[in-house]
């Protein structure tokens, strides 16, 4: 929405308004009213799932955004504040000062009334709203924050990125699943650690992984025991969740890698040498990257460089056609 462009103000924050209105309802969050400097520049994209009683929105809001001064509206819920970019200030109960949530953090509390709250420029954040039953009484009048690069946070964030691109198509099995898997990975935020014997957890412990393991695919150290690790489950644990969806660890690891590098293989900008290629993506050498190259896709990288042309990209660093590395 862009309330900015010529003739929409201030139709680009009703627009979003009845959106939300429409596809969340008030009984799960009631927008409270803006500011009138929020009214005359309101620049957001937003993809919000409603799942049951529960809501994620990830926002990304080129202008800043505030509140009115008084916004009022009882409510009753959990809301949780994930900021990977930016900054988000919220309003406390009366007699407790504002909490900033900055990029890197992310928070949790239960409100029981609209408060004011206010968003830099270019926020990126992740703003789920939980029904309170189950996590209430974990919570009472505490407020929880923590990094985002948190175990749970990255459990919890690989989860809601499967909601909004799977929701369409489950059924409602699928729907109160989802929903159960959500609320356990927000109580395990909100306790500090969760159940890594939990079977629907599964899917999002083997998605938070992939997440972190595309990130690390280049380091030396990348491994399950790493993995498992820095999402604190056993390696047994981390197993057991790719074998739930039909999947091993490792063979995640190693075809990345090979796509990484076929893309490597044809970039422009390119023209690294087999055996430059195979120490970049951990390859125990240039025999052994060529070898797996070839399994996997029927072609040296030669071979696969050649046949897209790009073989002549770079006539001064080698694709080498006819040294040892390419004799397997």
């Amino acid at each position: 929405m862009d309330s900015t462009a010529p003739g929409a103000a201030p139709r680009g924050l009703d627009a979003f308004r009845r959106g939300w209105e429409t596809q969340i309802g008030d009984d799960v969050f009631q927008l409270p009213a803006f500011s009138a400097d929020t009214i005359g520049d309101f620049r957001v994209k937003g993809n919000v799932t409603k799942v049951h009683g529960a809501a994620i929105a990830d926002l990304h809001a080129a202008s800043a955004t505030r509140t009115a001064d008084a916004p009022g509206g009882d409510q009753d819920l959990v809301a949780m504040y994930v900021v990977q970019r930016g900054a988000w200030t919220l309003g406390g109960p009366p007699g407790r000062g504002e909490q900033t949530v900055p990029a890197g953090q992310f928070l949790v509390r239960h409100v029981g009334r609209l408060t004011a709250f206010e968003t830099t420029a270019h926020l990126t954040a992740k703003f789920l709203v939980l029904p309170p039953g189950e996590l209430k009484p974990l919570l009472g009048n505490r407020v929880i924050t923590g990094p985002t690069d948190s175990a749970e946070i990255r459990l919890l964030t690989a989860l809601t990125d499967m909601i909004h691109t799977t929701v369409a198509d489950l059924g409602p099995a699928g729907v109160e699943a989802t929903h159960g898997a959500l609320i356990e990975l927000a109580k395990a935020v909100t306790k500090g650690r969760f159940d890594d014997v939990e079977p629907r957890l599964a899917p999002a412990l083997t998605q938070a992984a992939k997440d972190l393991a595309d990130r690390r695919l280049a380091d030396p150290e990348l491994s399950p025991a790493m993995l498992a690790r820095e999402l604190n489950v056993s390696v047994r644990t981390l197993h057991r969740a790719f074998a739930a969806v039909g999947e091993q660890v490792a063979t995640y690891i190693r075809h990345r890698r090979l796509q990484e590098a076929r893309l490597a293989l044809t970039a422009p900008s390119g023209g690294l040498s087999i055996s430059e290629l195979a120490a970049h993506w951990q390859f125990a050498d240039s025999s052994h990257f060529t070898r797996t190259f070839k399994k996997h896709y029927g072609q040296t990288p030669t071979e696969y460089a050649r046949s897209t042309g790009a073989a002549s990209l770079s006539p001064n660093r080698h694709l080498p056609g006819h040294g040892p590395a390419e004799s397997a």
